[in-house]
């Protein structure tokens, strides 16, 4: 079942409210749905009626992101050689795991607020289980590495990289490369 397209002020109002907490998460401020509806100078009733929750909000602004990662996951998965593919698609989610702080905490959520949010994070698993079952396979990558030890990994990537917080988040992201590259070296098998 599909939802009606929103009236013309009602889709304005959306997206206002989408713009300025995508300002709050790229600030670093707490996403609370009151001072959204006071920066974007909307009613709060109507915040709440487009978004429920703070989780609602921030997974609509993570949105574009993650379906961006999905998009790269399939292109990686269109891909003939299993390393590469691997490779760029964990390069791709390094990277927007160190540009869109919206990311993170939707990635880390234990429930998503959305529904194709959940659909969208379970598509990437799936992708991501093939991509590293492809690597097995060719006997490009150590065969005990999973990915329950590749998940944690690459949380850890993204901290060490994000502990530089000097560095802008372009910076970061190439810092966060770095080391996924030293660590794929390590996991490498020609």
């Amino acid at each position: 079942m599909s939802t009606p397209p929103l009236r013309k002020d009602a889709a304005q109002n959306r997206q206002r409210i989408i713009e300025v907490a995508r300002r709050y998460v790229d600030e670093g401020r707490l996403l609370q749905l009151n001072d959204v509806a006071r920066t974007a100078s909307i009613g709060v009733a109507t915040v709440y009626r487009h978004f429920p929750t703070p989780e609602a909000l921030l997974e609509t602004v993570a949105l574009p992101a993650v379906e961006a990662l999905v998009r790269r996951a399939e292109h990686a998965l269109a891909g003939d050689d299993a390393w590469t593919a691997l490779r760029d698609f964990l390069a791709a989610a390094i990277e927007v795991l160190l540009t869109d702080p919206a990311l993170p905490p939707v990635f880390a959520a234990a429930t998503d607020a959305l529904e194709h949010t959940g659909d969208l994070k379970r598509g990437l698993a799936s992708a991501f289980a093939e991509l590293l079952a492809r690597a097995h396979t060719a006997g490009v990558i150590d065969p005990g590495v999973t990915e329950a030890d590749m998940i944690p990994l690459l949380c850890g990537i993204a901290y060490a990289a994000n502990i530089q917080s000097a560095l802008a988040p372009a910076e970061r992201a190439a810092l966060g490369l770095r080391y996924l590259d030293l660590l794929l070296t390590g996991l490498h098998r020609t």
